[in-house]
């Protein structure tokens, strides 16, 4: 076996007669490697909003009501994501209770899924150096080792994608190579169900046009008719079509809102949030991969690919990868730094190519090889101590303090915001409260936690209360009907309605107040609570 410390050494390939069992026991190393390295920050920092809040917090709400079909937010169906995040969190949250490094077992799974499949197929189809390498490369990216810790469906759908790009990449190679390939391409197929569960079309779109291309380019039709496997294509549907189904059955107009408006809408359209110019990504993979760089740069200048390699073989797939994963994501108006994480693999693989080219030339360049990986392990430690010291936004201490004083007939009440991580850290099981305009159209109709909650209210069937949504007359008839209410706001809410003066300042963090509202300080036989 190759040691990782041998790792910019030629190896043989698995597939040019390597031991089975050599190749397992480089997979188990590897992946225990990924696990204690991916995970061993993951309880360090609190949940940072919007996402991991929000994300989190639809998990924590179907663990409390024992609905995981229907992922809801504050008590109402919320449809803009599949579900198998929020059922992943949900198990974890069950099985190791509410910590924040259990809410965080989907990206982990995600980081852990997109490591060893890059590991894997490399492993096999190129030499053990390249694999360790490649491996390597990509936990040190602190993009990866970041977004591996980061509660939202980026890493989770970027791991199915890598799982399912390898799977089907290594049932072509087999099925070319006259190996047995069907339980392979099974397995791809069913990770592409996985995949749309996760976060829609992009689960098989992305994976497809990346196999479909490369094998395309080389002319190998009859190995894309053997990709196109109607069965596979059944056991897809198998994973994924029932919750679409059953949601569709319950809720009608559900597919026209998750297909058109949250799939098609988002990618062609504007009015979203964070948009950004089509050079955006570029940008952000060059700081991401800034310590390996050099590697890529001195790997692949003059002829870019050596005679043996043509298009079939696996440099051209991680080169059409990652360019069609690059394009895809970069045509959209709205572009978040975690949609590019499906081009970390490719790109560290693409990385090992190059440094294993640099180093069988000149072995003395191996020493800067492991520094460069050290720096961006360094990056991505310092970037999550970073958070955990007060660099991000949390309402951690105030819902802590919350939970610790409140009574369960108390009411909450969110004044002018939705602070997404409240009922997680509170552990709340009722829907909170929200004090908006909820009638200015204006306001309902931009891309912004308002306009979430208010799409909520179109799925809401026969049941299901709408009674959150209030506005700042409703304050006092909350207080004096619950007695006591808890109300968490900007704090700067005390000047535009002097009576927030009545409450009990209970604690502030940064810019955020958490007031108690007794109804003994108010004049209940009164009418209006604005400005009073």
């Amino acid at each position: 076996m190759n040691r990782p410390e041998s790792l910019l050494s030629p190896g043989a390939s698995i597939a040019s007669g390597r031991p089975v069992s050599s190749l397992r026991r480089d997979g188990l190393i590897a992946f225990a490697l990924s696990f204690v390295w991916l995970w061993i920050t993951a309880w360090a920092r609190p949940l940072s909003l919007p996402d991991e809040g929000r994300y989190v917090g639809v998990a924590w709400e179907g663990l409390q009501h024992g609905d995981w079909l229907v992922p809801t937010l504050n008590g109402l169906p919320f449809f803009h994501k599949p579900p198998l995040f929020y059922w992943i969190t949900e198990a974890s949250l069950a099985i190791f209770g509410p910590g924040v490094w259990a809410a965080r077992a989907a990206p982990l799974i995600g980081g852990l899924i997109g490591a060893m499949s890059l590991f894997l197929l490399l492993r096999r189809w190129m030499t053990p150096a390249h694999a360790w390498a490649a491996l390597l490369t990509l936990l040190a990216m602190p993009l990866y080792f970041v977004g591996s810790q980061f509660a939202n469906l980026d890493m989770l759908v970027a791991g199915l994608i890598t799982a399912t790009i390898a799977a089907g990449a290594d049932a072509a190679l087999r099925a070319n190579a006259g190996l047995p390939h069907r339980r392979m391409l099974a397995a791809a197929y069913a990770l592409a169900g996985l995949g749309i569960l996760a976060k829609g079309l992009i689960g098989i779109v992305l994976p497809g046009a990346v196999l479909l291309l490369w094998l395309g380019l080389s002319a190998q039709w009859r190995t894309i008719r053997t990709l196109l496997w109607i069965p596979g294509i059944a056991l897809m549907l198998l994973v994924c079509a029932p919750w679409f189904v059953a949601m569709q059955l319950r809720f009608p107009g559900f597919l026209h809102y998750f297909f058109v408006v949250q799939h098609v809408q988002r990618f062609a359209g504007g009015g979203f949030n964070n948009v950004q110019p089509l050079w955006f990504y570029p940008v952000v993979l060059f700081a991401a991969t800034l310590p390996a760089l050099p590697w890529l740069v001195k790997g692949w200048k003059g002829e870019l690919w050596r005679p043996a390699q043509g298009p079939q073989g696996l440099h051209w797939l991680l080169l059409v990868w990652f360019a069609v994963i690059l394009l895809f994501f970069s045509i959209p108006q709205s572009k978040l730094v975690g949609y590019i994480l499906p081009t970390l693999p490719p790109l560290a693989g693409l990385i090992a190519v190059a440094w294993h080219r640099v180093v069988t030339i000149a072995p003395r360049w191996t020493r800067w090889g492991h520094a460069s990986i050290a720096v961006g392990a360094f990056i991505g430690i310092a970037a999550v101590a970073a958070y955990s010291l007060g660099a991000g936004k949390s309402n951690r201490l105030l819902a802590k303090e919350l939970a610790a004083l409140r009574q369960p007939h108390d009411g909450v009440v969110m004044l002018e915001r939705f602070e997404y991580d409240v009922p997680f850290y509170a552990r709340l099981r009722d829907p909170m409260v929200v004090v908006e305009n909820w009638d200015d159209a204006d306001l309902m109709a931009r891309d912004s936690w308002r306009k979430e909650l208010w799409d909520t209210r179109a799925f809401a069937d026969r049941g299901r209360d709408t009674s959150a949504f209030q506005t700042w007359d409703s304050i006092k008839t909350l207080a004096c009907d619950r007695k006591v209410v808890w109300a968490i706001g900007d704090i700067e809410l005390a000047k535009a309605h002097p009576w927030l003066e009545k409450a009990d300042l209970i604690g502030t963090e940064k810019h955020t107040a958490l007031w108690r509202l007794r109804a003994a300080a108010l004049d209940c036989g009164a009418s209006g609570a604005r400005g009073g």
